[in-house]
């Protein structure tokens, strides 16, 4: 690297890897990308995050080498870290998409009622969530429960870790957002509810503003809020109002900043805090990338093949149907659901079929989350789809018909660690960074939407006959 460039750094700690970008703090522009892999599974020792972070070089960054002035850490929402007193796990980190803890969302939803959640916190209980998770902790290991000191989330445990563990870990409000006991309509925490899901109270990191700074490594470099990875995204991509960011990823994610406030009872939209000051209502998915690699596995064939049958057959899948709950699902809320294939007959029981029938059931699955969006008065004027199922030319295709609205495809980047990196240099300068966007192709619609109209009402249709939703 030059060594006239300032450069700030930006951490990307997903489910599935963590990626370190370098990025020069007055351009923008990318100098570097290192990756390392997490363990697979819904639950982990934080450790290996640790561990994945130095093996992507985020120590070394840390530690101020090649001109890095500041870093920011985004990651994963909602995992749960529960430290006693020592700082050491009381149990493995349960991840964003552990289901294990249904019946603790339900039971919390019932004792407080839908509509306190939605209008009081922000978001109604999903097994997703931290406080679902602390519950399931002191239901199932009520001895672990009663070790709890204090709780965490990835972004908050890595900077905690970077900067050496300090007496007072911090947060932002995006991340916040996503526990359950944060509430983005007062900007507060509701430890009450905290304390009534784990049994106990503890204690929690302190929520920092969006330019703010957490602190300084041992090597003198600013390390900023942090945020949860959604919202770094919409950072990264630098997202306006209007834009609507669907990223197909392990999971489907359908999010937008905005000022509007959310208060969806139905728990459908979650009311999270974006990493700007504002709101960034969000519904994901459990079911993302992974139900085209699933078909593509049952098929046997390599996920190119797969995408070259998924073109081959007719648009509509000549009426073979999918519904891709297949991990159980976060919205709609069926978390003990398993997916449905429908309207089979002998003449469309061929692998091109099922392929086209896999990417229309993840595809529809996004344009509801959209839809739920709309019915929240979000503005969605166009789409901007990222991640890496969106590189997939048979995903392409049939988007824009699906959606109903213009889509627009970015080049291809690690967009929430440049968020993160984004944040890093606001938080170096004070000011916020208005980097260059990034060039995206619009994605062309067919000539007539009639079969996308169509594949969306038989969705729909099964999708209430089935699951009642």
């Amino acid at each position: 690297m030059a060594l006239n460039r300032r450069v700030v750094v930006g951490v990307d700690s997903s489910t599935q890897s963590c990626k370190v970008v370098s990025v020069d703090a007055d351009t923008g522009e990318l100098l570097q990308l290192r990756s390392a892999p997490h363990p697979d599974g819904t639950s982990i020792d934080p450790q290996r995050w640790w561990e994945a972070f130095e093996a992507a070089g985020g120590a070394e960054a840390a530690s101020g080498a090649d001109n890095v002035l500041a870093l920011g850490v985004s990651a994963q929402q909602h995992g749960m870290v529960a430290l006693d007193a020592a700082g050491t796990p009381v149990h493995d980190a349960l991840l964003w998409n552990d289901v294990r803890s249904a019946p603790q969302a339900a039971a919390l939803t019932e004792q407080y009622g839908a509509s306190m959640w939605a209008e009081e916190v922000g978001v109604v209980p999903v097994a997703s969530f931290t406080i679902t998770k602390l519950a399931w902790l002191r239901d199932s290991r009520p001895e672990l429960a009663a070790q709890v000191e204090q709780v965490l989330l990835p972004h908050d445990w890595l900077t905690w870790n970077i900067l050496g563990r300090p007496d007072e870990p911090t947060t932002d409000r995006s991340d916040a957002s996503g526990t359950g006991y944060f509430s983005v309509h007062s900007n507060d925490y509701r430890l009450d509810l905290l304390e009534a899901a784990l049994g106990r109270a503890a204690r929690v990191p302190r929520v920092l503003g969006p330019s703010a700074r957490a602190g300084r490594t041992l090597g003198g470099v600013i390390v900023s809020a942090g945020a949860g990875d959604n919202a770094a995204a919409a950072l990264g991509l630098g997202a306006d109002e209007g834009d609507v960011v669907v990223s197909i990823g392990t999971s489907g994610t359908v999010f937008a900043s905005t000022a509007a406030r959310i208060t969806d009872a139905s728990g459908s939209v979650a009311g999270f805090a974006d990493a700007a000051g504002g709101q960034l209502p969000l519904i994901a998915t459990i079911n993302g990338a992974r139900t085209l690699v699933a078909t593509a596995r049952m098929l046997d064939v390599d996920i190119e093949r797969f995408g070259a049958l998924a073109l081959a057959a007719p648009i509509d899948a000549d009426g073979l149907l999918m519904l891709p709950y297949l991990d159980g699902e976060r919205t709609p809320n069926l978390p003990g659901a398993t997916g449905s294939l429908i309207g089979m007959r002998r003449a469309n029981m061929l692998p091109e079929n099922l392929a086209q029938a896999s990417v229309l059931g993840l595809v529809c699955s996004l344009a509801d989350a959209l839809d739920s969006l709309r019915s929240q008065g979000v503005p969605v004027r166009q789409v901007i789809l990222i991640g890496g199922g969106s590189q997939s030319p048979a995903v392409q295709k049939i988007v824009a018909d699906v959606f109903g609205v213009p889509v627009m495809l970015p080049a291809p980047g690690e967009y929430v660690a440049l968020g993160a990196a984004r944040q890093a240099a606001w938080a170096l300068d004070g000011g916020f960074p208005h980097w260059k966007r990034e060039i995206a192709t619009e994605l062309e619609p067919s000539a007539t939407r009639d079969w996308a109209v169509d594949v969306r009402a038989r969705y729909a249709e099964q999708r209430g006959t089935i699951y009642g939703v």
